[in-house]
């Protein structure tokens, strides 16, 4: 792990004479809910198309796949995605993504093929890796210091309260038929039209931006806050995808209490993301420790649980705790980089997010497996956390505050 913390240099980019305010940032920050929106809307209708598509053969893996597609090609494209960023302009690159998500979105409105779903699915995660990306790089290349951090934080906020939000909207869609909660996706090309006129291109200069390619990958500073934000990506997937699974098996039927603990989950997930803007003075080093300190505490909770407040509460301090992470890591990785070097350093980032990800289900899965149960699994990924807290503490980066 890196000795060096990025977030102590600041490069402001070329703005063409513009300042950006709050129009620019909460097109961004509801840009980058677009992932999220991909990533749960569809989870409640998911025993819907198991029936609907009964006699596709291969449909026990076709229909997971519809839901967990998209994360995976967000991982393999968004470094390709920060390279067309950093060479042909974030702005331009955000608007086909914006639509092209609409496009493959609400495919499957007509579409009768569960491989055609499947395959609209891929399409809707390279869309996404695009946005993620670029609504991500536009943020640090609007914003600097205190301003950055408060919308790096409002980001994870946003994004942790619409997947609460998109999972209730998928529900009740759903409930009035399977196809039906894929108009939702038709709201990119709703939003592209005010991403048209408000926002625009960071670097004025053809020149620079034609210069782009011969810039390398600051890989050696990249390095490090990408390996930690694999790891982080799963404890931060790790109760998204698993809490219901506990709360059921501590007896509870209701899913309506089940869908309430997920909710106050996602609340203090939002809480810990909201408070990164009042703690990025500490430095990245501390964050990282409190965050992961957190985390290990909390699981270790849901783990140790024998009853549904418990569960819920261990739910509430882990959650906390990786809403601080995400945004802490995010500002280790980008925040010292060139504004040429930005989109890829950004896409590398977004990439191992989405590896985590989609390899949550599969550590946890694996580690329940051999340990016996996922109570188990969950506890040896908050002593994992403890781990990660000792090598931040030895070898983290250097104690810098993240607001220059």
């Amino acid at each position: 792990m890196s000795t060096m913390d990025p977030t102590a240099t600041e490069t402001r980019p070329p703005l063409a004479g513009r300042a950006a305010g709050k129009t620019q940032a909460a097109l961004l920050v509801a840009g980058s809910c677009m992932p999220v929106l991909g990533a749960v809307l569809l989870a409640p209708v998911l025993p819907t198309l198991n029936q609907v598509f009964a006699d596709t053969a291969g449909v026990a893996i076709l229909v997971p796949l519809v839901l967990t597609v998209p994360a995976l090609f967000v991982a393999l494209f968004s470094p390709l995605a920060g390279y067309v960023a950093d060479r042909v302009g974030r702005k331009q690159l955000l608007i086909v993504a914006m639509l092209a998500y609409a496009l493959f979105g609400t495919a499957p409105l007509w579409l009768d093929s569960l491989g055609a779903i499947a395959l609209s699915r891929v399409g809707v995660g390279i869309a996404e890796a695009a946005i993620m990306t670029c609504c991500t790089t536009l943020i640090t290349d609007y914003y600097a210091g205190q301003q950055r951090n408060k919308y790096l934080g409002l980001q994870t906020m946003v994004s942790a309260l619409a997947a609460t939000a998109f999972f209730a909207l998928g529900g009740v869609l759903g409930s009035i038929s399977w196809r039906t909660p894929f108009w939702l996706y038709a709201v990119s090309a709703v939003l592209v039209v005010p991403m048209i006129f408000k926002l625009w291109e960071p670097a004025k200069s053809q020149a620079h931006v034609a210069t782009t390619a011969k810039q390398p990958v600051p890989w050696r500073q990249i390095g490090a806050p990408a390996a930690v934000t694999l790891f982080g990506g799963i404890v931060f997937y790790a109760l998204i995808v698993h809490l219901p699974y506990v709360i059921t098996g501590l007896g509870v039927t209701d899913t309506g209490l089940i869908g309430g603990a997920a909710a106050v989950a996602s609340l203090a997930t939002a809480a810990g993301a909201i408070s990164f803007r009042y703690l990025a003075k500490l430095g990245t080093r501390k964050l990282l420790v409190g965050a992961f300190g957190l985390a290990a505490v909390g699981l270790c909770v849901v783990s140790a649980a024998g009853s549904v407040p418990l569960a819920i509460l261990g739910a509430v301090v882990a959650s906390a705790g990786t809403g601080v992470l995400l945004p802490t890591l995010l500002t280790w990785a980008v925040n010292g980089l060139e504004f040429s070097q930005r989109g890829r350093g950004t896409g590398i980032w977004t990439a191992t997010l989405f590896i985590g990800q989609f390899l949550t289900p599969i550590v946890l899965g694996a580690t329940a497996a051999a340990l016996g149960n996922l109570a188990l699994a969950l506890g040896a990924l908050g002593g994992a956390c403890a781990l990660a807290l000792l090598a931040v503490l030895v070898r983290g980066p250097r104690l810098v505050s993240a607001t220059h």
